[in-house]
């Protein structure tokens, strides 16, 4: 299944925030969103998981989503969003009440889903309980249970220490090796990008246009050499590169509003 921006713009009142977006997501790629505060992309990820209509222009899934799939598009956020009064094993099942499995079929599915995020000696705990890596951990589990086409992530590493992110983006990194599933991965990090990420669209300050997409010409599994570092450093200075005039400018204006 791929997900498709075509042409969006949008604002909200006379600010313009999105301006004739189009870029699209193959089945399987990663695409990361970079740009300077405040260009647009969380909204832009918004609009894109049909949180947010935009002003013009629209998203589209194009093709079918896998057999299995329960919902095509699944959000994971910055902060969590966890029920605090429902375990692990109840947060990850939650998505699922209301879908036509039964009860054995639920279990199976949560089971595979912390299985594969490392949690399943942690299901009876509640997430006052656990780390901030093990509670974004929870959140990963609880959007791979519907099985989707692709994850929409919003920085979903940046409310964690460096250890914790680097962990979890090794995790990432695990969980789309097989391309059976794509994202759209919104950061700051221009590091996180050009290790997870098959392209990186580029924005520029607002109202956010694509200024360029950046091809990163390596596999995910390459990356994790050390002989990879220095063409990963090259990259990252190349986005900086893209973004570091209008971030400068982006960051002045915040301080100044």
């Amino acid at each position: 299944m791929d997900l498709i921006a075509d042409h969006i713009s949008h604002r909200f009142g006379g600010l313009d925030v999105l301006d004739d977006v189009s870029f699209t997501v193959a089945s399987g790629e990663v695409v990361a969103i970079v740009g300077p505060s405040g260009c647009g992309k969380s909204t832009l990820l918004s609009i894109l998981g049909g949180l947010l209509r935009p002003s013009e222009g629209q998203a589209e899934l194009r093709g079918a989503p896998p057999a299995d799939s329960l919902n095509p598009l699944t959000f994971v956020f910055q902060d969590f969003a966890l029920l605090p009064w429902c375990t692990v094993e109840a947060n990850v099942e939650f998505p699922l009440i209301n879908t036509a499995l039964n009860a054995a079929a639920r279990r199976a599915v949560v089971d595979d889903a912390l299985r594969r995020t490392g949690l399943s000696d942690f299901r009876g705990a509640y997430p006052k309980q656990l780390s901030g890596g093990m509670r974004q951990r929870v959140g990963i589990a609880r959007a791979l249970a519907v099985r989707p086409a692709i994850l929409l992530m919003d920085e979903p590493l940046s409310a964690l220490d460096s250890q914790t992110r680097e962990l979890l983006m090794e995790d990432f990194v695990r969980l789309l090796a097989d391309g059976a599933m794509g994202a759209v991965y919104v950061t700051h990090n221009l590091e996180e990008a050009v290790r997870l990420a098959d392209r990186v669209v580029v924005l520029s300050r607002r109202p956010g246009r694509v200024r360029e997409v950046v091809t990163i010409p390596m596999t995910r599994a390459e990356r994790g050499g050390v002989e990879a570092r220095g063409k990963l450093l090259t990259l990252q200075n190349q986005l900086w590169s893209l973004i570091r005039e209008e971030a400068i400018d982006a960051e002045r204006e915040v301080q100044h509003a």
